[in-house]
């Protein structure tokens, strides 16, 4: 059975009302809000990895605790996954996103007056626990679009995440620069509640649950059930881990290098980076489409290619940072691509466990960002930057033997049988 074979969506097993009855809801200003909306909230994760100094010298925090700030934050938003995430398939998506944004901006301000450092800490893993509205926006989304519509919203929604993660060290650091860590913060909350208010307004009321009425322990051991139940949930987790280890391994060094002599670029400049890398990854916004014409395994098996020969002009830090804004921008599209199209084809599979499957499927992206960022730094003080691409460049190798060897035979689950 070839890459290109495509198989009618199964029905749904429950009361899958969401796509006949609320689709129309779905306007492209309510998309965008919903990309806004996902941008705000990773951001929140995001604010302090260029702000830990400073952090550090205002609450008089050592160098080994200030570090479990990002670490705490990463905690609550994989408990935040686990916990959190299943149930927009189980209460109203709607109160539910409106109640977690409204509790993100206290979160947000209670990290932005913390006055020690153990305040801080739990504001931070608050703030990690509650950002993980972007799955239940990204779910949502998924079951109010029209079937022939899904990937390419989902594509649109999940470029407000990039975006949010590339952007937000160089917004922190010019907030910061301006009056201080906590006015990054404290502006945060104060969006964050507009932001709550205008979903509150736009996101349609009464839309049907699939799981209403169940208990909270059922809807836990369902999303445990899907990875066994769905095979492209397990095959597309795999590549979650592999690719958001890939990216992680390169943002989380890349900083050492050209920060340290002969370079010793500034903070400013190298964030400049995140804007060559949202280029490319909202370039690949729109490959979401080809997953709902069928072309999912196409897509993923070519994205892979681009994202392991990234790694080329990315070693070549030495020689140009050109041709490593080149590799920064085919990584980046390579996996805002296949990140899309995973999470399109798994909804497509189940649309009635949306929020089950995309917050299963995040899991293993949370698990893959965080070995990557510690391998990452110590590939390379073990053997520089030449190091740091080899590891790279060698996940993402695994990431395409997987595709060839397991997943590019595997037929899909496509919403509109469109391709010639």
């Amino acid at each position: 059975m070839t890459n290109q074979t495509m198989t009618a969506a199964r029905p749904a097993k429950g009361d899958d009302k969401t796509d006949n009855t609320v689709a129309s809801a779905l306007s492209p200003a309510v998309v965008l809000l919903f990309a806004v909306a996902c941008g705000l909230s990773v951001a929140n994760i995001y604010f302090a990895q260029p702000l830990l100094d400073t952090m550090a010298q205002d609450l008089a925090i050592t160098p080994a605790v200030i570090g479990g700030v990002v670490t705490l934050t990463q905690i609550g938003y994989a408990f935040g996954l686990v916990l959190i995430v299943p149930l927009g398939d189980l209460l109203d998506r709607r109160r539910l996103i409106v109640g977690q944004t409204v509790l993100s901006a206290l979160a947000l301000t209670i990290v932005g007056t913390a006055p020690n450092a153990a305040v801080l800490l739990a504001g931070m893993v608050l703030v990690g626990l509650l950002a993980v509205v972007i799955q239940v926006l990204v779910a949502y989304a998924a079951t109010l679009a029209a079937p022939a519509d899904r990937g390419r919203t989902i594509g649109t929604v999940t470029s407000g995440v990039v975006s949010g993660i590339l952007l937000a060290r160089f917004a922190a650091g010019a907030l910061a620069d301006l009056g201080g860590w906590r006015v990054v913060y404290l502006t945060s909350a104060a969006l964050t509640l507009v932001l709550a208010a205008l979903l509150a307004r736009a996101l349609p009321r009464h839309a049907p649950q699939p799981m209403a009425g169940s208990s909270y322990a059922k809807l836990l051991r369902s999303t445990v059930a899907l990875f066994v139940e769905e095979p492209v949930l397990r095959e597309r987790a795999v590549f979650a881990l592999l690719i958001f280890a890939s990216f992680s391994v390169f943002w989380s060094s890349v900083v050492l290098p050209l920060a340290a002599p002969p370079l010793s670029l500034s903070h400013t400049t190298i964030g400049m980076l995140g804007i060559a890398g949202l280029a490319g990854a909202l370039a690949a916004r729109n490959s979401g489409q080809l997953a709902d014409r069928g072309w999912g395994q196409r897509t993923t098996g070519l994205s892979l290619l681009l994202m392991l020969a990234g790694w080329v002009p990315i070693a070549c830090l030495s020689t140009s940072l050109w041709l490593v804004l080149a590799g920064v921008v085919m990584i980046d599209f390579a996996v805002q691509a296949i990140h899309v199209t995973n999470q399109s084809l798994i909804v497509t599979a189940r649309p009635e466990a949306a929020s089950r499957l995309v917050g299963g499927y995040m899991v293993f992206y949370s698990i893959g960002t965080g070995f990557g960022a510690i391998s990452s730094t110590l590939a390379y003080a073990t053997a520089g930057w030449l190091g740091v691409c080899v590891l790279g460049a060698s996940i993402s190798a695994v990431a395409l033997l997987f595709w060839v060897i397991v997943v590019s035979r595997t037929p899909v689950t496509v919403a509109v049988c469109s391709e010639a």
